[in-house]
């Protein structure tokens, strides 16, 4: 299939043959959504924790004698029943890892990218070399591409220190590397801009 390419000032450059087993096919909606749940549950840093009776601070010393006082005995005032005292049963710190078979993987990203290409919302450009790092002038190159007020993942064969600069502090938009890129990265934007060149190495990635 022919995708056409554009220069960074919004002219057309001419067109790039795609490999249709990886731009156009017909989308799986529900292995899209595995992949896409698999990759949001590995992003999960399971840090939360709380503190049980014995790392509760305090409490070595038994508070009152055993017996006399009419009430239920109590070994220190770091107990759960206790204002202060640890917690029973709470969360503890653990991985959320979720391993995703690799032709699933695959799939879910050629559905994504075919689905990207057939809603026009796939944009090719050439080369997205930039000669400045100011944000300024990368908000003009996303306004000559009409990009303007649109979520963009871009991918990129290399990190270009110009354009990591020029794009990090701009909140709608992500530069991703094209060999790295997951279903996730894909699917959360409304545009999706990948240079020449990553078109290879998406092919050589997802073909087959």
């Amino acid at each position: 299939m022919k995708l056409d390419v554009l220069k960074i000032d919004g002219s057309k450059a001419g067109n790039i043959t795609a490999d249709k087993t990886v731009f156009g096919i017909e989308p799986n909606a529900a292995v899209v959504r595995q992949a896409v749940l698999a990759e949001m549950t590995n992003m999960r840093q399971g840090t939360h924790a709380t503190k049980n009776r014995a790392q509760v601070r305090g409490g070595g010393k038994k508070p009152f004698k055993q017996k006399g006082r009419g009430m239920a005995r109590a070994g220190t005032i770091r107990s759960p029943l206790w204002k202060g005292g640890g917690t029973v049963f709470g969360p503890e710190p653990h991985g959320y890892n979720h391993k995703l078979p690799k032709k699933v993987s695959r799939l879910a990203r050629r559905s994504v990218l075919s689905n990207k290409a057939a809603e026009g919302k796939l944009v090719v450009v050439d080369d997205f070399t930039l000669t400045s790092h100011k944000t300024s002038d990368f908000i003009s190159v996303l306004t000559k591409l009409d990009l303007q007020n649109t979520k963009v993942t871009l991918l990129v064969t290399g990190m270009d220190e110009n354009l990591d600069k020029a794009s990090r502090n701009l909140q709608d938009v992500y530069l991703v590397e094209a060999a790295k890129v997951s279903t996730y990265d894909i699917i959360d934007c409304d545009t999706l801009v990948i240079d020449r060149a990553s078109i290879t190495v998406l092919t050589d990635i997802l073909a087959g």
